[in-house]
């Protein structure tokens, strides 16, 4: 197993055209502000709420006004978590979900985008 800014490393490598940015925060607000601050600087993003996507309308308010393309991730396959975790608030905004391929579906978001 690798750590995720490992991964992110790899990402940087295959794609050298393009400019990551990486932002975690467990904090719900920040996240809001992030994607808010996100307007006018990128093409795409890549997004995983983790505990969020199960539970945050302003997350989902926050993707769906600002008009980014965004695609949602999960490492794990939400769908085979308890029942709870089976559904997502901020899905229905995104352009696509990628759940449960591990980091790869971080890749396959990238490739999205390109």
């Amino acid at each position: 197993n690798i750590s995720f800014e490992q991964y992110l490393d790899e990402l940087k490598e295959k794609y050298p055209s393009v400019a990551f940015t990486y932002y975690q925060s467990n904090v719900e607000g920040e996240l809001v502000n992030f994607l808010h601050e996100c307007r006018g600087k990128v093409k795409g993003i890549i997004f995983n709420g983790a505990g969020y996507t199960h539970t945050s309308v302003a997350l989902a308010d926050a993707i769906a006004a600002i008009d980014i393309p965004v695609v949602e991730v999960h490492i794990s396959n939400i769908y085979a978590r308890e029942e709870y975790r089976k559904q997502s608030l901020t899905a229905s905004k995104c352009v696509g979900c990628i759940t449960g391929l591990g980091l790869k579906g971080y890749a396959l978001a990238a490739e999205y985008f390109l």
